[in-house]
């Protein structure tokens, strides 16, 4: 998986932190109807590098505003049962994040300073028995000794299994062609009767995302079903055939 920085904030978690320590807000009673504002405007200004980094985003802005939404109808004085506050897992996320920050921060600080040692490699005038040692088992136990059998184990570990990854031939360009040619002959497409006789489970992905570009192309449209259980796909426009230079698409 490859993990891509924004900025300086490597997450949602990470922006909602700067906001706090930049205005020194309590962390335990965040005014949410402020850093709601200020994550959903960034979120607007924020360049999409990775769609999966933008989704955590998006969801933490939709996380926000339903809290913020939560706190309107919130009281906090319940005498007959008591509520609890809708910051209550926000809270909790962000101090555990802050710990393991701080714990990062402390490995990086300790990392640092351990540049800054030169350890001896001379270990031949060591003495390698111990004669205090009541024990035979612990006999010889020297830091060399104890290094070399580490090093030993580590060089005898179990040889790592490779194994052959198989790519599927299946392109973006084929799906588009396929979707625009079922289009033509029904008005509306079922989705899930678009891919039925698909086997890859990679084949149905790219399927989706050809349908979502067409739809952002403005080529087809997207219609959902009522109970959610599926969507269908239709033409906007008469067409026999849309030239491939037309249709401008993302690289997956």
């Amino acid at each position: 998986m490859y993990r891509i920085k924004l900025n300086e904030f490597e997450g949602p978690l990470d922006l909602l932190l700067f906001f706090i320590q930049r205005d020194e807000l309590d962390i335990h009673d965040i005014p949410i109807s402020k850093i709601t504002t200020e994550f959903v405007e960034y979120v607007k200004y924020m360049q999409v590098l990775d769609l999966e980094v933008a989704s955590e985003f998006i969801l933490m802005a939709a996380t926000l505003i339903q809290i913020k939404a939560k706190m309107m109808l919130f009281t906090g004085q319940d005498d007959t049962e008591e509520e609890e506050d809708p910051r209550y897992e926000l809270v909790r996320r962000l101090l555990e994040y802050k710990r393991f920050k701080d714990a990062a921060a402390d490995f990086s600080t300790y990392e640092e300073e351990h540049r800054k040692v030169f350890y001896r490699h001379d270990f031949s005038g060591d003495d390698r028995t111990d004669e205090s040692l009541e024990d035979p088992g612990l006999q010889n136990l020297t830091l060399y000794n104890l290094l070399k059998s580490y090093r030993y184990a580590m060089d005898h570990q179990p040889k790592e299994v490779v194994h052959n990854i198989m790519r599927f031939n299946v392109t973006m360009e084929e799906q588009i062609d396929f979707i625009l040619e079922v289009c033509k002959s029904s008005e509306y497409v079922s989705f899930l009767e678009m891919i039925k006789d698909m086997n890859e489970k990679l084949r149905v992905v790219v399927t989706f995302i050809a349908i979502l570009e067409l739809a952002k192309n403005g080529y087809v449209g997207i219609k959902i079903n009522n109970d959610l259980s599926d969507f269908m796909v239709f033409k906007l426009a008469d067409y026999e055939r849309i030239p491939k230079a037309e249709i401008q698409y993302d690289e997956y």
